[in-house]
């Protein structure tokens, strides 16, 4: 071999072995990082005194300064009835966003949780405590009220929206005692971000330093409703997305606990990346799992948050009457 075709050689190696770095660069940075399995750890309420006493417990474990208004509220007839929902707020709002639909659920003869997220609802909405929140958390909460709602009946059921929908999802993958997962715009991608670049993203923004910021830019604190918290960390939505992941890498090889599930899509939605939430319903397809979608369709106009009326632009007159009527559905094995 002549020397100019050594050089050459070397050359292609160098490029050969640069291009392979490369490869390998983005390969690590679009695989989600720290999203190993995390375990269940049921330890479910034998008796409807049992639940009761998680739920001081529960609410004992409230940070100091809670909004009054945003405690752990538990809804009972005064005993075990046949069926018991746990209502997951989304992030950064509390369990006032869930009140008047677990009213709904109460009148039909449900006893009804609806606790905080941790670092959630304190009086403060400028705090940025929930910049602490992670996925283990979530998990943890979702035993949590999961065990709490057996002691409250006989059939639990779980409903969670954004964040809280993608904690029910982790539920719904993990509990094989949840009878009925109601799974409505889960966090697990969001709009901004196209869906390959989803787990870049969450990696990228797990190892910058944190940010918090407004969710409407303009209004600033001013943005309604007045009990949630009107910024958000980037640190936290990373933790959000990697319960997400979590919870479809556990799907990849093991089909759902929950006996059915509800997947509510919302076509308006500006937030959540729909096309993650439709990848997730198709590796639980692939087990075969009990589940039916529904959509409300874009022209309705419905925001993020299709849940808490004191939202604008709210739609509770269409969006509640379908909620029930997709859960009483669901939960007696008719097609919805």
């Amino acid at each position: 071999m002549t020397q100019g075709e050594r050089r050459h050689s070397r050359k292609w190696s160098i490029l050969l072995l640069i291009c392979g770095l490369l490869v390998a660069m983005v390969l690590v940075l679009i695989t989600p990082w720290k999203c190993r399995h995390l375990p269940s750890h049921p330890h479910p309420a034998q008796s409807y005194s049992e639940a009761l006493h998680l739920v001081e417990l529960f609410r004992a474990d409230e940070a100091q300064g809670m909004n009054p208004l945003s405690r752990t509220r538990l809804m009972t007839h005064g005993k075990k009835t046949d069926r018991a929902i746990i209502l997951v707020h989304g992030y950064t709002s509390d369990p006032q966003q869930f009140l008047e639909l677990g009213k709904r659920f109460y009148d039909l003869g449900y006893n009804v949780l609806i606790a905080p997220l941790p670092h959630h609802g304190l009086a403060d909405r400028m705090s940025d405590a929930h910049a602490l929140l992670k996925a283990e958390e979530l998990a943890a909460y979702a035993d949590r009220t999961v065990d709490i709602g057996h002691g409250l009946g006989d059939k639990v059921f779980m409903m969670g929206i954004s964040a809280g929908g993608v904690t029910t999802a982790w539920a719904a993958q993990n509990r094989n005692d949840i009878d009925l997962a109601v799974i409505i715009s889960p966090a697990l991608g969001f709009k901004i971000v196209p869906t390959p670049l989803t787990a870049a993203a969450m990696n990228i923004y797990t190892i910058l330093p944190d940010a918090l910021e407004w969710w409407d830019p303009v209004l600033k604190e001013k943005v309604l409703p007045e009990h949630a918290s009107p910024r958000y960390s980037r640190h936290a939505l990373s933790q959000i997305l990697r319960l997400g992941f979590i919870a479809q890498a556990d799907a990849q090889h093991k089909s759902p606990g929950a006996k059915t599930m509800v997947i509510i899509f919302n076509n308006n939605d500006g937030s959540i990346n729909n096309e993650m939430t439709t990848k997730m319903v198709n590796i639980w397809k692939t087990h075969h799992a009990s589940l039916t979608t529904s959509t409300f369709e874009a022209g309705l106009k419905l925001p993020h948050d299709i849940i808490d009326p004191a939202q604008p632009d709210q739609r509770v007159d269409i969006v509640y009457p379908r909620l029930l009527e997709l859960v009483e559905k669901a939960a007696s094995n008719e097609t919805p």
